[in-house]
């Protein structure tokens, strides 16, 4: 007889932030030797905006990230892709993306690129959220699929991955 059970947890044995802080050192670290400023002095008056920007980012990582956790906690189950979920969050930021969490990790890099002044953490950012989705999304996918079938199918089926 066949073993039905879900696997325990999503399979997932590193925490998923460190992917998009080893892409934003890998940036910092060439800013350092190949300074590539987003305004440089001769476009002084466009650190304003760039300012602004980042900022904005900034602050719709913290509410997105805060939303996001406060919906996991009421539902009683665990962030930590290593554990097991006990139920499948949908509400709040869930409604619009099955990733918010990831989502506002790379807000928060884009914004903290605009921030420092740098584009190197901006080149860098498609390769974090391509490792994201597929070293650890794609995981966390399968792990739902089998945790919670009939209820994760028809949530994929009305929400997208990002947005």
């Amino acid at each position: 007889m066949a073993d039905t059970q879900p696997p325990p947890h999503a399979g997932v044995s590193f925490p998923p932030p460190f992917l998009y802080v080893a892409a934003f050192v890998a940036g910092l670290l060439l800013q350092r030797g190949w300074p590539l400023p987003i305004t440089g002095p001769e476009h002084a008056n466009a650190r304003g905006p760039v300012l602004v920007a980042g900022l904005a980012l900034f602050l719709m990582f913290l509410g997105l990230l805060a939303s996001a956790f406060f919906n996991f906690g009421r539902a009683r189950t665990t962030v930590i892709p290593n554990r097991p979920a006990s139920a499948l969050v949908t509400s709040g930021p869930y409604r619009i993306s099955r990733n918010p969490m990831y989502l506002a990790l790379a807000l928060l890099h884009a914004g903290l690129a605009l921030l420092l002044n740098t584009w190197w953490p901006l080149f860098f950012l498609p390769i974090a959220v391509i490792a994201i989705d597929r070293l650890v999304i794609a995981r966390e996918e399968r792990y739902l699929a089998s945790a919670f079938p009939q209820e994760y199918g028809a949530y994929s089926s009305r929400v997208r991955r990002w947005l």
